[in-house]
């Protein structure tokens, strides 16, 4: 009998020589309106082995508008998105907290998302063979940028400001609460984000990374592992300064912009985190030719594969071509599946 798609997972979270690489295609709201006919049929014919399960929440955070249509949509936090480009979101151009003395208190902690319905989680859970994700993510610098501006923020950060201390403890209390609250379902795993990467480097030092917010993402991965969850966590750019920092402190698997990086230079990490893909977004997947996507797969697969430890993961955003994307899980199943002569 073979593995099911949650078996397939853990074993390559875990170095047991799965049977072939785990997959999830991840879809912003662009490749569906101009690709459904593709996307359907790489949905069809590379399921995810990953299922996101939602939280049956009790009370709904509040929100208004559409943050993938043009216009103003409000986020959870109070965070005002103007967009101008149907099928992504857009940006904040006026931070709710422009002066921390006196407005803070415009913003709404969503305690909302504490409202799980922990029972209907379960049953969703328990009628999927998929490894299961909880349906929460907590991003504190991402989103305290949205709240405060990103220039506000790197100059808070830069000196130290104390009030900008105060509301990310504030922050980071509400987000190990929504982890202690979704360990207790029956979920296989949690994530957490923060984009931490410019094109050549992290955005901030990575003293100031490792005395603020490194704390924080210890405490979500040890959460979850004393549940005997596993901890997935996403940063766009370049971020190699930091992924000591992540294996330390236990991170399961890191999705990352490889190729900002370099894919060798990764190599030294391999065996110890597991690359929960990406394939080049930037410039393969809208630019490359298939034969260059079979190269950058190999090259992952080269460096980086160690009996398991990799994701056939890829981002099919604006720009991509369908036939790229396909290329890049044709290309895995080919080079870990049993299926395939010397898999």
């Amino acid at each position: 009998m073979g593995s099911t798609p949650r078996e397939i997972v853990l074993q390559t979270l875990e170095f047991r020589n799965p049977p072939r690489a785990p997959r999830q295609l991840w879809l912003l709201q662009w490749a569906l309106d101009h690709h459904a006919a593709e996307v359907d049929a790489l949905r069809r014919d590379f399921p995810d082995d990953i299922a996101g399960i939602g939280g049956h929440h009790r009370e709904l955070p509040k929100t208004s508008g559409n943050p993938h249509i043009p216009g103003e949509y409000v986020d959870e936090w109070g965070a005002v998105f103007t967009n101008i480009h149907a099928g992504v979101i857009g940006e904040v151009k006026h931070p709710v907290i422009e002066d921390w003395d006196t407005d803070v208190e415009r913003v709404h902690f969503p305690r909302e998302w504490l409202t799980i319905d922990r029972d209907a989680v379960n049953r969703d859970c328990a009628a999927t063979d998929r490894f299961t994700m909880a349906g929460m993510c907590p991003r504190p610098f991402e989103q305290a940028q949205f709240l405060r501006g990103s220039e506000n923020l790197y100059a808070d950060l830069a000196s130290g400001d104390v009030r900008l201390l105060a509301f990310l403890r504030r922050m980071h209390e509400l987000y190990v609460e929504l982890v202690e609250k979704w360990v207790q379902t029956d979920v296989d795993g949690i994530s957490f984000m923060d984009d931490w990467g410019a094109q050549r480097g992290l955005l901030i030092r990575p003293a100031v990374w490792r005395e603020v917010f490194k704390p924080m993402y210890r405490d979500y991965v040890q959460i979850a592992h004393a549940a005997g969850k596993k901890a997935f966590m996403h940063s766009d750019g370049h971020i190699l300064a930091i992924y000591p920092d992540l294996v330390e402190i236990g991170v399961d698997a890191v999705n990352s912009q490889l190729f900002c990086m370099g894919v060798a230079n990764l190599a030294p990490f391999a065996g110890k985190i597991t690359f929960w893909g990406e394939i080049d977004r930037q410039n393969l997947l809208p630019h490359g030719t298939v034969e260059d996507i079979e190269r950058a797969v190999e090259e992952v697969h080269t460096h980086l594969w160690r009996n398991g430890g990799c994701f056939a993961q890829c981002e099919f955003g604006a720009g991509a071509r369908p036939e790229n994307v396909r290329r890049v899980f044709e290309t895995w199943d080919r080079l870990t599946s049993a299926r395939y002569a010397g898999g």
